[in-house]
């Protein structure tokens, strides 16, 4: 609040020119009746009468001391600060006075006081006294309210008043009104309604500025619908608007984030051709976009062109270049690169050590924090620990992982959870449950709580051990540390139980899961559905599938391949093959395994010619047969005596580049032997033995048991 001699020096400034109208006397009820200002000592008086009258804002006393005010008088007044009610006191006296009108601006200073203090439905009421005394309205008047409802957060009150204006009030906006409205839904997030409120405008033959253009391509990007935001630039030459530099920038970034950076790079190459200049943002969207698509050559190419253009890259330009050379594995490209960046920084130090490291080089990622980032004076912070610690133990050295966490501290840099939660991982993945529980010890020392990704460690490293009492223990801590369990928590307790053929338990947590609002995936159901079909149980199976496809959960290639393997096993071969049919028309694409289980499942019921039709077909599909498809079609033609059309396949598996393995061996051994064909098992064993192969225990049995067999024959005939 002004102190009361700043406030009579304000009040002078705001009013000097009513001392001089006298039209506007100011007399006070304990002096006599004349009016004007005092002499002599009167200066002082005068300053008591205004502050009496001004400063506690009496309204009796104020209208006893004036004799008559005009529209002028009462807007210079209104726009003191004055509060809201004193003003609207005011407003209403000067109104009831005989012979006088509001004008315009009064009721402009008053609506825009009113606006200031969210006071809405005040100016509701203003606006249609203004109608009824027949004010002009003016669109200035509409303008402020409207950026009023945008700072009160109202998007749709301003957008209501856009429309009020010609319907209720017959003032015709112009394009600034709808500028302004544009301008509002997009700051508080509306920009569904812009498109809408743009057409309207075309529709009712408003031209657009460019400033409208702009706003509603970004509205439109924004979407997603940067095809209509294109559109919408070729459009603007029809409305006598040429586009600007911050369009042009629009569009690029939403091409280059919607991966569509070929359309990105032609926008810029019109941008230079209409004479708007990019700024180093807009490169940098392209060279993002470049880089995401693994299309690293042509973005330095890019940053090449740039230079020569006279533009400066900066640290984000080479940011995104080193980071999708790390990404790729071309770490040391992205090394080169480290010094041409014209500013260095941990950001930069982090994404090259955190490239090393990914690639399994943790020796070099060491040697760029000790000779690079130590000696020009950056101090490595919590990320760069925390990648290395992370790269220590997936190198499996988790003692000295932990040996860089007590380093870390020694330096003044604070672990946090991401730092445990690494390392607690490290040592459960390892199976050293104890130095994990030593670890959340410690970091509870240090007022650290376990996060999700710890808890989830823990949990999945005791279900694999088989552990379930303890991982148990440790889900029912999760809520009192005030940790919500997710579905990678539920699913490693759900393999868990299953794992120790509990599956009462496992179906009773995968219902539980829903009560916690979590919804289960795919991953859920193929551990119960994989852990039924190992028990032999398909009906049970085939009730989850159903559960599955219920709750809108696809059904993926494994998945499939459970059913199909089962079906098999179960001798339901065309179900199985119904099944598979069912995967291609899903779009899911089969891969070797379903292949190899369908062609096994032929040839376990003898249909050979089948499975090698089948076998010719996913050929064309562009699957490559492996050695278990091959020893499937192998073991199948011995098992139905045909020998011969075995050793033929096996003669084309050099041809195909496809190394036989001890089954292929064996399988064809047993079978020349049970035909009696002796001379040709030994010499497929010499040539097996020539190109590598070892004969096992059931080599030398099969071997040796025919053998004896037929010298016993030969000494009993």
């Amino acid at each position: 609040m002004l102190k009361r001699p700043k406030l009579l020096i304000h009040i002078r400034e705001e009013l000097g020119t009513l001392y001089k109208n006298p039209s506007f006397a100011f007399c006070t009820s304990m002096t006599d009746d004349k009016c004007g200002n005092t002499k002599g000592s009167g200066g002082s008086e005068s300053e008591n009468e205004w502050e009496i009258l001004l400063k506690p804002f009496n309204l009796k006393q104020l209208r006893r001391s004036l004799n008559k005010i005009t529209p002028y008088q009462l807007n210079k007044l209104l726009a003191l600060p004055l509060d809201v009610p004193t003003s609207m006191k005011l407003f209403q006296w000067a109104g009831s006075q005989t012979s006088y009108c509001h004008s315009f601006d009064v009721y402009y200073t008053l609506i825009d006081k009113l606006g200031a203090a969210k006071e809405f439905k005040i100016i509701d009421r203003l606006l249609l006294q203004m109608k009824d005394e027949g004010v002009v309205f003016k669109e200035s008047l509409f303008i402020v309210i409207m950026k009023h409802y945008g700072r009160a957060g109202l998007p749709g009150q301003a957008t209501r008043i856009l429309l009020d204006m010609w319907n209720t009030f017959s003032c015709e906006p112009t394009f600034k009104s709808y500028n302004q409205v544009l301008d509002i839904l997009l700051a508080e997030n509306c920009p569904k309604v812009a498109p809408n409120v743009f057409y309207e405008m075309l529709g009712k033959g408003i031209s657009p500025s460019v400033f409208t253009f702009s706003r509603v391509i970004q509205a439109l990007c924004i979407v997603n619908e940067v095809d209509s935001a294109c559109s919408l630039l070729r459009d603007m030459t029809k409305h006598g608007c040429v586009p600007n530099s911050v369009i042009y920038q629009i569009l690029i970034r939403a091409l280059s984030k919607s991966d569509r950076v070929n359309d990105a790079l032609k926008l810029l190459e019109e941008m230079f051709l209409m004479g708007c200049i990019p700024d180093i943002n807009t490169f940098n969207d392209i060279i993002h976009g470049l880089c995401r698509a693994d299309r690293i050559h042509e973005a330095a190419k890019l940053v090449d062109r740039m230079l020569l253009r006279g533009f400066t890259p900066d640290a984000i330009t080479y940011g995104f270049l080193m980071h999708a050379l790390c990404r790729t594995g071309r770490v040391d490209e992205a090394r080169v690169l480290l010094n041409k960046a014209p500013e260095q920084n941990n950001i930069i130090f982090n994404m090259l050590i955190n490239g090393y490291v990914t690639n399994g080089r943790f020796d070099e990622a060491k040697t760029i924090l000790n000779e690079h980032m130590l000696i020009k004076g950056y101090q490595p912070d919590v990320y760069t620990y925390n990648i290395l610690i992370r790269g220590l133990c997936k190198k499996g050295s988790l003692s000295s992982a932990h040996e860089v966490v007590k380093e870390m501290s020694s330096k003044g840099c604070q672990p946090n959870v991401i730092t445990y939660a690494t390392l607690i991982d490290g040592f459960s993945k390892a199976g050293r449950l104890q130095e994990a529980y030593d670890l959340v010890t410690e970091m509870s020392a240090k007022g650290l709580s376990l996060n999700i990704v710890g808890f989830n460690s823990l949990i999945s490293a005791l279900c694999k051990q088989g552990m379930i009492q303890q991982a148990l223990e440790i889900f029912g801590d999760m809520s009192s540390k005030g940790c919500k369990p997710d579905i990678f928590t539920f699913n490693a307790l759900i393999s868990g139980f299953c794992k120790v053929d509990m599956m009462g338990e496992a179906l009773g947590l995968y219902r539980d899961m829903f009560l916690e609002g979590v919804i289960a995936n795919t991953v859920t159901y193929n551990t119960l559905i994989h852990a039924f079909l190992r028990k032999g149980k398909t009906q049970e199976a085939l009730k989850l599938v159903n559960d599955m496809l219920f709750r809108g959960c696809p059904l993926d290639e494994i998945t499939y391949n459970g059913l199909v393997k089962a079906l098999c096993n179960d001798g339901a071969i065309e179900r199985a093959v119904g099944l598979f049919e069912e995967m291609l028309t899903k779009g899911i694409k089969p891969n070797h395994v379903t292949c190899n289980i369908l062609v096994n499942g032929f040839c376990r019921i003898g249909k050979v010619q089948n499975a090698l039709e089948f076998l010719r077909d996913m050929v064309h599909r562009g699957l490559t047969p492996d050695i278990v498809t091959y020893n499937s079609l192998i073991n199948g033609f011995c098992n139905n005596g045909r020998i011969r059309e075995a050793h033929n396949l096996f003669e084309k598996l050099e041809v195909e580049g496809v190394c036989a393995d001890t089954f292929t061996y064996n399988t064809l051994i047993s079978s020349f032997c049970k035909m009696h064909m002796l001379d040709d098992a030994y010499t497929l064993l010499t040539r097996g033995i020539a190109v590598g192969f070892i004969p096992n225990n059931v080599t030398w049995y099969i071997l040796v048991r025919n053998f004896v067999r037929k010298s016993y024959e030969s000494v009993t005939s």
